[in-house]
């Protein structure tokens, strides 16, 4: 069985974790997989991405099942490093992320979830930081996203109690962008991704590598940054195509080449 569908319909690319069995938990071949989908992405295979799980979940988190020898993994950490590569390519693609998430979210598998620029919820998704309860700490970015998110104090008991949390509270906490009925979620999703497609590449890589190191920075760090970022966006032809559309009263229609990922890096 393929652990990880990929479908691209126009400039979107549908990502689903596919062990609905195991509710999509996560094992070395799915995030082999992962890893080789966001190269393709980040290389210029999509213009926007929808993240997905199969059978009514998102992802259970880390298959345990299959660490249960821990003979197997000599060395943790260079088994960690694997994993967080794929975290950091989630991160840093410079194409618009949508988690849609349905069923549960849970450890590893919430925390790719919020690696994704837009998460949109079932009224059935659950979420919870489960590492405590298996004796671990949290990984694949939970330490560093929650806190900037929630603020360090609902980031400490979501992580030092896993707690499990609706879709509701998720929303409310700004965990969640959107929840959608069921009926609803797919059309919701699927026009959500169309649209961000739509966009112009370069300045919507740009404006994610901003809001990523826009907390690190001061004031005057910020605007140095938006100073350099808007030199790339007024080289490129997306420029020319949107005040052209704004004078001829029309929605523009964007080159299709992705954005230098390195320009965007560079902010």
């Amino acid at each position: 069985m393929t652990v990880l569908l990929a479908e691209q319909r126009g400039g979107v690319r549908t990502l689903t974790l596919n062990r609905p069995d195991r509710r999509n938990a996560l094992d070395r071949a799915l995030w082999a997989a992962l890893r080789e989908q966001l190269a393709e992405i980040a290389a210029g295979a999509a213009r926007a991405v929808v993240l997905t799980g199969a059978g009514g979940a998102f992802s259970a988190g880390a298959d345990l099942s299959a660490t249960a020898d821990v003979e197997e993994f000599p060395d943790p950490a260079e088994e960690m490093r694997g994993i967080n590569e794929v975290v950091r390519r989630l991160h840093e693609l410079p194409v618009p992320t949508v988690a849609k998430v349905r069923g549960p979210a849970y450890g590893a598998g919430w925390n790719l979830a919020l690696a994704c620029d837009l998460v949109v919820a079932a009224p059935d998704a659950r979420f919870c930081q489960i590492f405590t309860r298996r004796a671990l700490s949290p990984d694949c970015g939970g330490s560093w996203v929650l806190p900037r998110l929630v603020g360090i104090q609902q980031a400490k008991r979501l992580t030092l109690l896993a707690e499990a949390i609706g879709a509701e509270e998720a929303l409310a906490l700004g965990l969640v962008t959107w929840v959608r009925p069921e009926p609803e979620i797919d059309a919701f999703t699927a026009e959500l991704a169309e649209r961000l497609a739509a966009g112009a590449p370069t300045a919507l890589a740009q404006t994610k590598a901003l809001l990523a190191a826009g907390a690190d920075r001061t004031l005057d760090e910020a605007l140095d940054a938006e100073t350099r970022a808007q030199a790339v966006n007024l080289a490129g032809p997306d420029v020319l195509e949107a005040f052209a559309a704004f004078l001829e009263k029309r929605e523009p229609v964007f080159p299709g080449a992705n954005a230098n990922s390195e320009a965007a890096a560079e902010m």
